[in-house]
């Protein structure tokens, strides 16, 4: 797979087909995978769904993220997900016809009754004591629709102090995509807050999304590479969020577990249920436990804890 020339202006179509009944996998590994909410069209007549995501430069599906998009369909093909191997496709379209291709998924987002997520072109309004996120995502991932941003967007709401107040909260946001994590959290009360991610358009949408939000100055988003942090870091955090793939999770255990101050919660989601099992283990195996967990479709998150400081079994 060879990605065309673009001209100015144009972004690369990476598209997946699949039978309509394996949509909502593909969908989802589309958007972990390359950091943006899927576009669908699903053929009536051949009940066949293309599922497309679009890049702003050729350079983003490097051989890295071909290889892994090509693993993860192999993997569901294996377990059953896909009844015959998907086809991929690549093709350059104008920018302007994809503006409006993935507005449809995004709709405001209710966490609990403190939190609302929702598109910055919304009328709707918060209701009494509901913290907003306006967001305007770009071509980054994160508009909260997706399970395993929901979930740590749950558990950034569960963490927040309660209503006597307390000290704040410290957050660490690993790959944050449109910022909307770190932007609930500095929202909530939660500082200081950092975020950072390795694409450099997933940075800028996510500043542009602080300024949207008037917490520019209470955010600090960088771009940086998990697998090059130093080992020791500089400050550690009360809740750090990684909403990342479970290969990266497992090798960046010790940089991730490094950054969370004693007592503090490690939330890890972005993980196919199938391997949730092998990063459980492996976390355990550096003194970790599962605290919460949701499985929702094809995906399994958990919040973990050091030591024998949880109480009671797992949520679902």
């Amino acid at each position: 797979m060879v990605p065309p020339r673009l001209k100015p202006g144009d972004l690369l179509k990476v598209s997946v087909t699949v039978p309509v009944e394996a949509e909502e996998p593909v969908a989802a590994l589309l958007e972990r995978l390359f950091g943006q909410t899927p576009a669908l069209y699903t053929d009536e007549e051949t009940l066949l769904t293309e599922a497309s995501v679009f890049l702003e430069a050729a350079r983003q599906f490097n051989a890295r993220r071909r290889a892994r998009l090509c693993r993860a369909l192999e993997r569901l093909h294996a377990a059953g997900g896909l009844l015959r191997l998907a086809r991929v496709r690549l093709r350059r379209v104008p920018r302007r016809n994809w503006a409006e291709a993935w507005k449809r998924h995004f709709r405001p987002l209710e966490i609990a009754s403190r939190l609302l997520v929702l598109p910055a072109w919304s009328r709707r309004r918060p209701r009494p004591g509901q913290v907003e996120v306006r967001l305007d995502p770009g071509l980054s991932f994160g508009t909260g629709q997706h399970p395993t941003t929901a979930f740590c967007l749950e558990q950034i709401v569960r963490l927040v102090p309660g209503p006597r107040g307390g000290p704040p909260r410290s957050l660490l946001d690993i790959g944050t995509g449109s910022g909307v994590l770190a932007l609930a959290a500095a929202k909530l009360g939660y500082a200081p807050v950092e975020a950072f991610d390795f694409d450099p358009a997933a940075v800028r949408a996510a500043r542009a999304n602080a300024a949207l939000n008037g917490v520019a100055d209470r955010v600090r988003f960088s771009r940086r590479d998990l697998r090059r942090l130093p080992p020791r870091p500089d400050r550690q955090f009360d809740v750090v969020c990684a909403n990342l793939l479970a290969d990266l999770l497992l090798a960046a255990r010790d940089r991730l577990t490094a950054r969370v101050a004693p007592g503090g919660t490690l939330v890890l989601a972005g993980i196919l249920a199938a391997e949730f099992c092998g990063v459980r283990a492996a976390f355990a195996a550096a003194g970790w436990r599962v605290v919460r967990a949701r499985t929702t479709g094809e995906w399994r998150s958990g919040a973990f804890q050091r030591g024998a400081g949880s109480a009671g079994r797992p949520t679902q």
